[in-house]
């Protein structure tokens, strides 16, 4: 007993920063008390005590605000932070190194008696504050589970779910989808594209001369775009003389660096919802692990906006040849839409 009571204060002292001493943990902390409490109940519970079990948890729950029932499973080095409003059901089991925090509901959407109706969380799960998480199923080991989430099925192993319902972000998805992005990402301008040609001296930049898959804005002008030029020396008018343009100023050869949009809709998470490598994030949640959809809905204005940025110098390009191009007078406002999304 005295064992696991240093190892559930050792714990405390590593996980969370403000506490300073193993006095404050031992006489300070309703998490601690709780399951201590606990790990007596569940002992009369198992040897069929089982009104004086229930009575020692109701205890528990009046000194510290923690709701676990006896016949709950806790495994060792379990850390409830602040605790209140904490409510553990009957056939919950939590694994070892788990980390719940305050609100969390480990409850059940089964009123069947002799079934399993609460959840699993194996070994280093995080519980973010104001989680449930209903139902018999499992959360695998590591997973974390965001702050108010509402789980209502399996969490892989090293996931992170997040949102109400909860959306599952996996971790290898996540890396996958970084290393994609980071390989996606454009040059710096005035760096010479691998692969490419240089073009002869005194003859500008053709598309088989630039990267795959880009084109000279000469090649994509129709012909009653081509401007006029003059031979001064003949007075010789050469009417279908197409106009190139470098390939610096073209309107439209940057790429678009961020994901497709089949990819924003199809699972909409952006692969940030991984806490470090440890494995452990306070509140089960980041500054990169927001809402699944909250992230989409920023992707598709950075999309939005790029587009918009693009069309408006293709029109300038466009008047520049000599053909008037109405855009319209309604621009997005990006600064409205981003208010919005904070």
């Amino acid at each position: 007993m005295f064992k696991q009571l240093n190892e559930d204060i050792r714990c405390i002292l590593e996980r969370d920063p403000a506490a300073r001493s193993r006095l404050e943990v031992l006489t300070c902390y309703p998490g601690l008390h709780a399951v201590t409490f606990h790990r007596l109940s569940h002992y009369l519970w198992t040897k069929n005590w089982l009104w004086l079990a229930r009575f020692v948890s109701h205890i528990a729950r009046l000194l510290t605000g923690i709701e676990i029932h006896p016949g709950a499973q806790l495994g060792r080095r379990v850390f409830i932070d602040h605790g209140f409003g904490v409510v553990i059901g009957e056939t919950a089991v939590v694994g070892d190194d788990c980390t719940i925090y305050q609100g969390v509901t480990l409850g059940g959407t089964r009123l069947y008696k002799g079934e399993k109706r609460h959840p699993t969380l194996e070994r280093g799960v995080v519980v973010g504050a104001g989680a449930q998480i209903l139902g018999g199923f499992t959360v695998g080991e590591y997973a974390r589970v965001g702050s108010n989430a509402v789980v209502i099925k399996p969490v892989p192993a090293h996931a992170t779910a997040v949102g109400n319902p909860a959306r599952i972000v996996l971790k290898e998805d996540a890396d996958d989808k970084r290393a994609d992005k980071t390989a996606n990402t454009p040059r710096r301008s005035g760096a010479e594209p691998q692969g490419a040609k240089p073009a002869p001296q005194g003859q500008p930049a053709t598309a088989q001369s630039m990267e795959p898959g880009h084109q000279d804005v000469a090649a994509t002008v129709p012909e009653s775009y081509h401007t006029p030029s003059s031979d001064t020396a003949t007075g010789h008018v050469e009417s279908n003389r197409p106009v190139t343009a470098p390939l610096d100023d073209a309107p439209c050869q940057e790429k678009w660096a961020g994901r497709s949009l089949h990819d924003l809709l199809s699972n909409g998470n952006g692969g940030q919802g991984t806490a470090g490598d440890d494995g452990f994030a306070a509140y089960a949640v980041d500054s990169s692990a927001d809402d699944p959809l909250v992230r989409a809905i920023r992707e598709l204005v950075d999309h939005a906006v790029c587009q918009e940025q693009r069309i408006d110098r293709l029109c300038k390009a466009m008047e520049e040849l000599g053909q008037r191009i109405d855009n319209g007078d309604v621009h997005l406002d990006e600064e409205r839409l981003r208010r919005w999304l904070r």
